[in-house]
């Protein structure tokens, strides 16, 4: 018999015997408990980089990376045809939509409900095998909750049983209760196909839904994301980091994506507009014309010249912004950034890299050569107004904060490492010490830890006020600065770009991990750094788009390191040749899908077109993996312990039975 030192633990235990205050409830909860530990482990899913693109995200989310249409075919295989399966599952991703459509079609509608809820149940009873009844049973509706029950647990080809299943869905068409019952069963195999969602960062910017996808987020329970550069950018907005609000301001005017800061976020843009018109009105602001890819393609001439006009106006003043907190921190070494300050206002040129370059354009009315990085009190009035905008923002604040619930700098899964761009590293392939505090330097998984903090300290009103204004500095470091494990480049050449033709001066160098993070020693070397052991290790990140077109892998370093940024952004498809990758762990290994474009939410229920995907086979386990390899099994396995540790309390007197309240 197994022996516990049970005075060390007797609070712990007098704790744990609140909640199985007797033997029986006890040794149930440990049959439990090692019951799940040989179910199949649950389906994981990773996307990277979204950037706004709401309708794609959503079916990607709805179809679960194309494992329900895979489910369907192994289900239904040639007993349906092929126009059939796709109703079905252009049904079980969109079951409101597709609902109508089908009534207004069918001849016999009740001979359809009979037929299609038989079907669902079929396929809502495969993707839920995987899962215990109680975790099934927790992600049912209320309303149906018992009925779906009675049909998953009861099979037609049981003769005994076959009437009492047909009479269920004879009932549920007789009562009017079909259409729901469809829509309520659709949602549960979409929530059931994917068992964890990891979002690798950038929800934000390029595409026009990033509110909506933040919105559609608050439905699911099991997902988390780590923090990418755009995100980031979007959290200093809302922690009143004026450079970037101007830089999300003018990222939105790009792109011609001005859909998540007036519509999801109520941000009033009109008082930029108006100083725009007035202080740029006779610019051609040719630098400055927005792109049209995407959605953005139908806007007329005059909404494009005000777009413009807009666009130069608040990256005039992000650049004073950015200069002012540079000077603040000279400790960052980004002194070399306060760009105005290397114009030549009476030649039309800058003083950059040791060569003067000539400027594509030097209407400069609001910088005084003086005192360039000095705001016009106008330009102070409207930041003002902006950031006001910002700061009350009640959705902004309340979509960070889900940010800061579910996210974090690096997170562990399952012996993977997932983090959004990169850990800094020296030439050497050592981990590089980064300042995030006046001298306080980290490396590896101290210095993400501590980013991580410094970011939550920005929004805690009882951080000391000193360390607080640094910390809503500091998302800009995070943004563009050198070292920072969310950009990692030589330079963020904006005003370059914008200004100069020379397309050497908009380079933009990576840092040590990119150029390395090929080499599977380098790989191992930060894998170790973060405590993660084991054969089959890895680190999943995005950020940086793969080029498929070019030849481009997202397979690294002999399989340990995998890139899965493979342009969700419509700005992207033409850079990348695809549309985003989703990967795939489930309990044979992983799998990469590859995504085509997406046509629209409209396409698909209208016509049943699909995301069509692409699988690549990364890794596959030579047996099926269980709850009791992964994560969740170590825990339960220390809950089990701690359960017959109790067990042994009650049975030797150490801790008494107690009658459960009533």
């Amino acid at each position: 018999m197994a022996r516990y030192d049970i005075k060390s633990d007797m609070r712990y235990l007098q704790l744990l015997s609140r909640s199985f205050p007797t033997i029986a409830e006890a040794s149930a909860e440990v049959i439990n408990l090692q019951s799940i530990m040989y179910l199949p482990k649950g389906t994981e899913h990773f996307l990277a980089d979204l950037h706004g693109e709401y309708e794609a995200f959503q079916h990607v989310l709805k179809n679960a990376s194309g494992n329900i249409k895979r489910k369907v075919n192994e289900i239904f295989g040639n007993t349906l045809r092929e126009i059939e399966k796709r109703e079905l599952c252009t049904l079980i991703y969109y079951p409101e939509q597709k609902l109508e459509i089908v009534k207004s079609k069918e001849e016999d509608i009740n001979d359809w409900y009979h037929i299609t809820i038989h079907q669902l149940v079929s396929v809502c009873r495969d993707v839920s095998s995987k899962y215990t009844r109680s975790k099934v049973r927790k992600s049912l509706p209320e309303d149906f909750s018992y009925i779906i029950q009675e049909l998953l647990h009861e099979r037609t080809d049981d003769a005994n049983k076959a009437a009492y299943v047909n009479v269920i869905i004879e009932t549920i068409i007789s009562t009017g209760r079909a259409d729901d019952f469809i829509i309520a069963i659709c949602n549960v195999i979409q929530r059931l196909s994917i068992d964890q969602l990891h979002i690798l960062g950038d929800i934000y910017d390029r595409g026009p839904g990033a509110h909506l996808i933040l919105d559609m987020m608050k439905r699911y329970d099991r997902w988390d994301i780590t923090w990418g550069n755009h995100d980031i950018l979007w959290m200093g907005a809302c922690a009143g980091n004026k450079a970037c609000i101007c830089n999300v301001i003018r990222l939105s005017l790009r792109y011609t994506n001005l859909g998540t800061l007036e519509d999801g976020y109520g941000i009033n843009l009109v008082p930029l507009a108006t100083f725009a018109m007035e202080t740029y009105g006779d610019d051609p602001c040719l630098e400055f014309q927005p792109s049209l890819s995407g959605g953005a393609s139908n806007i007329d001439e005059k909404t494009i010249r005000l777009t413009a006009l807009m666009h130069k106006a608040i990256s005039i003043i992000q650049f004073k912004e950015e200069a002012k907190i540079y000077e603040r921190h000279p400790e960052w070494g980004m002194n070399d950034r306060e760009i105005l300050k290397f114009i030549d206002y009476e030649k039309g040129s800058i003083h950059l890299n040791d060569n003067d370059y000539p400027l594509l354009s030097s209407h400069f009315p609001t910088v005084n050569p003086d005192n360039p990085n000095a705001l016009t009190p106008e330009e102070e009035a409207l930041m003002d107004k902006l950031s006001h905008s910002f700061l009350v923002s009640e959705k902004l604040h309340k979509h960070v904060k889900m940010l800061l619930q579910h996210g974090c700098m690096y997170s562990i899964f399952n012996n993977n490492l997932l983090f959004h761009a990169s850990v800094p590293i020296n030439e050497d392939g050592s981990l590089k010490e980064v300042e995030i505090y006046p001298g306080r330097k980290y490396a590896g998984k101290d210095l993400m830890h501590f980013i991580g903090m410094m970011i939550r300290s920005a929004f805690q009103n009882d951080t000391e006020e000193k360390e607080r204004k640094y910390a809503i500095d500091y998302f800009l470091y995070l943004w563009c600065g050198k070292d920072s494990p969310l950009f990692d480049k030589s330079k963020m050449a904006t005003f370059e770009r914008y200004f100069l033709k020379e397309k050497e001066t908009h380079t933009e160098e990576k840092g040590n991990y990119f150029k390395y993070r090929d080499d599977a020693h380098i790989v191992d070397r930060i894998l170790d750094s973060f405590g993660i052991t084991g054969e089959n290790r890895h680190i999943i990140n995005g950020h940086v788009p793969v080029h498929v077109m070019s030849g481009e892998n997202p397979i690294k370093a002999d399989g340990k390191l995998m890139v899965i940024d493979g342009g969700f952004s419509q700005a992207y498809h033409k850079e990348t040749g695809i549309a985003g990758y989703t990967l795939v762990y489930h309990s044979r290994g992983f799998e990469l899908v590859q995504h085509e474009p997406f046509t629209s939410t409209a396409d698909a229920i209208q016509r049943g077109t699909d995301i069509k995907s692409t699988i690549q086979i990364v890794e596959m386990s030579n047996r099926r993996m269980l709850v009791a390899d992964t994560d969740k099994g170590d825990e339960l396995q220390k809950q089990i312990e701690d359960l017959k540790e109790l067990l042994y309390a009650y049975r030797h007197g150490f801790i008494k039975e107690q009658e459960r309240k009533k």
